[in-house]
């Protein structure tokens, strides 16, 4: 091209872009603003930006809910089968491998034995990212030997809980998985020994509706969506428009079906604390 009246002319230069790898940056649904992952995950996974909780991996919430090195996995052997032969656009075989090959876990909960301040308790952890946390026969099968194991050996139990509902690809037994988990955590009040669920962000449907809030203590995190059923059913269903933010955690506490929300950071301490309080030992 001419450059001001100069008739030399110039070759064209191509600059290249930079390029920025992938995977990087997340935007938060919160408050749509990019954060950097790193920082993120360095946060206990929370917005650097507004706070949003996102998932916490399943190993990083046992850390959490643990002292250092004292958790040992129980019930780990128990795996889930086709019992109904489900097909699809995918078999349910063919389901489980696919998450368990992208999570690196076996099934959407684990349970086992630890120490929390020093308190014995038994842990569960659900993991959404596992077939959203979904409540199949050996779902219901840990939690119900968590609870049953605690309350033979006098332990107070913990279950950080996260689902989108029953395991549709295991039918009528998924449901019944609402009554064991139900049964065993009657035996353990019985006994006298404390239960804490902590209800993460989405707590839903069956497991909600039972073993997710018949706690002593019903923990949250902050804004975590809690409920039976989503939004769009109840509308339809009630043909009522409903409150602003009636299925958050802040507004189930105002109401009185959550008794503490707490913010991450906080979590661990509160935890321990409050095992002081109920805890004989």
């Amino acid at each position: 091209m001419a450059l001001f009246g100069n008739k030399k002319t110039y070759s064209s230069i191509t600059v290249k872009k930079r390029e920025v790898p992938d995977g990087l940056w997340m935007k938060c649904p919160s408050c749509n603003e990019i954060v950097y992952k790193d920082e993120v995950a360095a946060n206990l996974e929370i917005c650097t930006k507004c706070d949003h909780h996102f998932g916490l991996p399943r190993q990083a919430r046992i850390d959490l809910l643990s002292d250092e090195g004292s958790f040992k996995e129980w019930a780990g052997k128990i795996r889930s089968v086709d019992s109904l032969g489900f097909t699809g656009q995918q078999s349910y075989i063919d389901k489980l491998e696919f998450n368990q090959k992208g999570t690196g876990w076996d099934e959407a909960v684990t349970v086992g034995g630890c120490t929390l301040g020093g308190h014995e308790i038994g842990l569960g952890v659900m993991d959404f990212s596992f077939l959203g946390a979904s409540m199949g026969s050996v779902v219901g099968e840990r939690v119900t030997y968590l609870i049953e194991r605690c309350t033979a050996e006098k332990r107070p139990v913990i279950i950080s809980c996260a689902s989108g509902g029953a395991r549709m690809y295991e039918g009528l037994l998924s449901l019944m998985q609402m009554a064991k988990t139900s049964a065993a955590l009657a035996r353990h009040a019985g006994a006298g020994l404390p239960y804490i669920p902590i209800l993460t962000n989405p707590t839903m449907a069956g497991v909600m509706a039972s073993f997710a809030t018949l706690g002593d203590l019903i923990v949250a995190e902050p804004n975590a969506l809690i409920g039976f059923a989503g939004p769009r059913v109840i509308k339809e269903t009630i043909q009522q428009d409903l409150p602003e933010g009636f299925q958050r955690a802040e507004f189930l506490q105002d109401r009185g079906l959550i008794d503490m929300v707490i913010h991450r950071h906080e979590l661990r301490e509160r935890m321990i604390l409050l095992l002081d309080y109920l805890c004989d030992n």
